[in-house]
């Protein structure tokens, strides 16, 4: 009776002892089961019950294994349903893309429609350009279409007006009014000189043609280098030839009496040019430097020309050409010329030059350089292109500005006054006398105003070397070494290209027929 009695004491007491624990282990289950992470669950427990004792763990891991596995199966039955519907509406949807037949592939098409650009030229002008694609035809169609495939080329530029009032060209020079006192009174009797409208006509005519001809175009800066040309005339009836421009620079010119010696690059250079439009008789018998290189250049020529190879088109420009280059040996060895590097000089169109106008300058005319509060005498001392104004020798742009070289101008801006009085050249032309030109140009000026306090004209110094002997010694029959490296094209210069070409036509080609 009494081991009936403890026995059931003990059932009691495991009971107690199990019970709590069995309710911690099924709502921990439960938790559990609804994460992701049921492993967890068992290390949890072992970890609760790792101080009970051997005999009870093998208990509890059954009971956590019976209550997983029945939470899994109610879940499995709650959603199961759910899944398996899901799965069977996937299948659907993929039977009905399946059985859809597919769509055409489309192949690319090109943008139809204007596709517009707009860039800034090296010369200066906006560049814009418009691409207009349309639908067309088959290709051997279009090929055979002269429409299909076409190009526009539109240019527009403005002609610009005359700077007329003292305002306006005081605007560019501010100076020139306080440097030359009588110009207002000239501003207000002045009229436009019917030249400036012929610059610009002359501006409009190249660019037209080098358009139509697709060739290279006047820069922006070289289509507006002029803010007027003025006529003035002083109450003593002196006329005044105004210009307001910038200047570029002529670096030309050769005179075997005052510069014996001259670098050999420019000596065999094809685009110095040695003569100027002012020239006078050899005063000595020193010959003109340049004279060897340009003989050079006539036996290249004749070498060339008695080539088998050489085209008839060739032969007959080499011809010329060697008549070309006798006609300004002669004219070297008779006369003398300005040197833009020593000589101060400037240079107006020649269409101007050779006007009947009478405002119209000409060679040899005395002239007045106005920039930056400072005067400087020249004469007009060559001619150029007709479609350009504001050019004065390399000597005057290195006093106006030392950075000045034949490939930098001096003033870019439309800032320099030039003052030429037509009708005042010399009756004889002679070497340059600086200090009689400065003193001729001081009396023209008075004869229109004067110069304002404090200004006056600049003195130019003689920069020649002390003369240098040198004999005269002719071109050797046979072709020099360096005339036959420029024919083979082992040197730079071309010794038959002439500073000026004798006509617009350019060159044949060697070898061309």
């Amino acid at each position: 009776m009494d081991d009936l009695k403890t026995s059931q004491r003990r059932q009691k007491k495991r009971f107690y002892r199990m019970g709590p624990m069995f309710f911690l282990v099924f709502f921990a289950t439960i938790a559990l089961c609804f994460s992701s992470f049921p492993g967890k669950v068992k290390r949890g427990l072992r970890e609760i019950f790792a101080t009970k004792s051997e005999s009870s763990l093998p208990d509890i891991e059954e009971i956590s294994r019976r209550i997983e596995a029945r939470i899994r199966a109610e879940l499995g039955e709650k959603y199961g349903n759910e899944i398996e519907a899901l799965e069977k509406s996937l299948a659907t949807a993929e039977k009905k893309i399946a059985e859809k037949p597919a769509d055409p592939v489309t192949p690319p098409v090109a943008d139809l429609g204007p596709i517009t650009d707009l860039r800034k030229l090296r010369s200066g002008i906006p560049f814009i350009t418009e691409v207009q694609v349309g639908s067309g035809g088959i290709a051997s169609t279009e090929r055979l279409n002269d429409a299909s495939y076409t190009a526009t080329y539109q240019l527009s530029l403005k002609l610009p007006v005359p700077a007329k009032t003292l305002s306006e060209i005081e605007s560019s020079n501010p100076e020139i009014s306080k440097m030359l006192p009588g110009l207002p009174t000239l501003i207000e009797g002045a009229t436009v000189s019917p030249w400036f409208a012929k610059l610009y006509q002359n501006k409009a005519g190249r660019v037209r043609r080098d358009a139509n001809l697709l060739n290279e175009l006047l820069t922006k800066h070289n289509l507006y280098d002029c803010e007027t040309i003025l006529n003035f005339k002083s109450a003593s009836g002196r006329m005044v030839f105004f210009l307001q421009a910038e200047m570029d620079v002529v670096s030309d010119g050769s005179d075997g009496d005052r510069l014996a010696v001259m670098p050999i690059d420019i000596v065999d250079s094809a685009n110095y040019q040695p003569f100027t439009s002012y020239g006078w008789p050899k005063k000595t018998q020193q010959p003109n430097p340049m004279v060897q290189g340009w003989e050079r250049r006539i036996v290249a020529a004749q070498k060339e020309l008695a080539a088998n190879t050489t085209s008839a088109q060739r032969k007959t420009w080499l011809r010329e050409r060697i008549q070309y280059l006798k006609r300004g040996i002669a004219d070297m060895k008779s006369r003398s010329f300005l040197i833009a590097d020593y000589d101060p000089f400037i240079v107006i169109p020649v269409d101007i030059l050779a006007s009947d106008e009478p405002y119209a300058p000409n060679i040899g005319d005395y002239a007045v350089v106005v920039y930056a509060g400072k005067l400087y005498p020249a004469i007009v001392g060559d001619g150029g292109p007709t479609f350009k104004v504001g050019e004065g020798s390399l000597r005057i742009a290195r006093e106006l500005n030392p950075k000045s070289s034949p490939y930098s101008r001096p003033v870019s801006d439309l800032k320099v006054g030039y003052l030429i009085f037509p009708g005042s050249r010399d009756a004889e032309k002679s070497p340059p006398d600086y200090e009689k030109w400065r003193e001729r140009c001081q009396e023209l000026l008075g004869e229109i105003g004067g110069m304002g306090e404090g200004y006056q004209l600049h003195s130019w110094q003689d920069l020649f070397p002390p003369p240098v002997l040198v004999i005269d010694t002719p071109a050797p029959v046979e072709d020099p070494v360096s005339a036959v490296e420029n024919l083979t094209g082992q040197n730079s210069v071309d010794p038959l290209t002439p500073p000026t070409p004798a006509s617009d036509e350019s060159a044949p080609e060697k070898g061309s027929e």
